[in-house]
């Protein structure tokens, strides 16, 4: 069964009911906003996707996978993050990392420090908190890409 959303980037569309997302705590700064859903409608190749909340078409962020630009991203979370999502373990999670895009788009930043977490199987996600202190909630897209690029 498909439902319709208005959503920020691409105006009303229907998306499967079991695609919907809930994230009972909400994102931080977000706690109220509880079902979303990940969009990649018009460039599925991109490493970029939507978070679009459900409920709110205004609220959407833009998110990538920590491992499409930092190949050596290790997620490191607690087990109460596991628990709260009712992941067994994290290698069977979708990570996101929220992306912040400036006005020069050359210093966009990714929240690592504030994983995006969801359980494919049970459709619960969670915005967690990272116990790796060398990701930051400002970590340079670009930068690592670079660096990647210039290693191979």
């Amino acid at each position: 069964m498909t439902i319709k959303i208005n959503s920020k980037p691409f105006g009303e569309i229907d998306v499967p009911e079991e695609s919907i997302i809930e994230f009972k705590d909400g994102l931080f700064g977000f706690e109220d906003v509880k079902k979303f859903i990940v969009l990649d409608e018009k460039e599925p190749e991109s490493p970029f996707k939507w978070l679009q909340a459900v409920d709110v078409p205004s609220l959407a962020f833009v998110i990538i996978r920590p491992i499409d630009f930092l190949r050596e991203y290790t997620l490191s979370i607690s087990d109460s993050e596991l628990i709260a999502i009712d992941a067994k373990s994290p290698e069977n999670l979708l990570v996101f990392a929220i992306v912040t895009i400036p006005g020069d788009p050359s210093l966009m930043t990714a929240n690592l420090q504030g994983p995006i977490i969801i359980n494919s199987e049970s459709m619960k996600g969670r915005q967690a908190i990272s116990m790796n202190d060398k990701y930051h909630v400002r970590h340079s897209i670009l930068e690592e890409m670079k660096k990647a690029e210039a290693e191979e």
